[in-house]
């Protein structure tokens, strides 16, 4: 594995391609809540002048601390030069279409909110069909790749934001601390309070007939 993460991005730049895109998701596996994507070009003049040193350590989201990635993501979201676009696909959505096709419909919508266009796109994991710009797949694409890295950054933090205001609404489930995922804690809370409105009916355990406490 190089250890240079603007290897893959380089080498499309050197091609002409400029506007390269590193795209991600959060929150595939959780019971409740959305899932994310978000999708980063980074300037190709870094290519020489390397990462500003507010960017220094960037790497895939789940390496690193939350305090790490607060402050990635407020440097991304802020730095003129990087352009950048996430978008939420709900529980409903997950639910009507299964969670592979939503993880890849936000990650379409994440691409096509960008501005300027991307021209390729670098994708964490497996390549995505039914993606409409041309893809490089890169498996552990975001300990590889700065674009990639900073698109979980930003897929990850806003999910995990949304979570914590989610928690505010319905606090019995304990959604600031496991953020959806599938705990003893959660599965306990669950069992005792049936689903709320974020739950994927979808998702075991949640399938079949299951007590429902609320009607929106």
């Amino acid at each position: 594995m190089s250890s240079d993460l603007l290897a893959f991005e380089r080498a499309l730049w050197q091609q002409g391609l400029v506007h390269v895109a590193g795209v991600d998701e959060a929150g595939r596996g959780p019971l409740a809540g959305p899932v994310s994507a978000a999708a980063v070009i980074l300037p190709s003049a870094w290519a020489t002048s390397g990462l500003p040193g507010e960017l220094t350590g960037l790497n895939d989201s789940k390496q690193l601390t939350e305090v790490q990635r607060e402050a990635f993501y407020e440097f991304i979201i802020r730095c003129s030069a990087i352009r950048q676009a996430v978008v939420l696909v709900t529980a409903e959505r997950i639910d009507a279409i299964n969670i592979l096709a939503a993880t890849h419909e936000a990650m379409n919508l994440a691409l096509a909110r960008l501005q300027p266009a991307p021209e390729h796109a670098l994708v964490d994991g497996r390549p995505v069909k039914t993606m409409r710009v041309p893809q490089t797949a890169l498996v552990k694409g975001d300990a590889r790749s700065y674009s990639i890295a900073a698109a979980s950054v930003l897929a990850k933090v806003t999910r995990d934001r949304l979570m914590q205001e989610y928690h505010r609404q319905w606090p019995q489930y304990g959604f600031a601390g496991h953020k959806g995922y599938g705990t003893a804690q959660h599965l306990a809370a669950i069992a005792q309070w049936g689903p709320c409105p974020i739950h994927r009916r979808s998702f075991a355990p949640l399938k079949g007939p299951e007590p429902e406490l609320f009607s929106n």
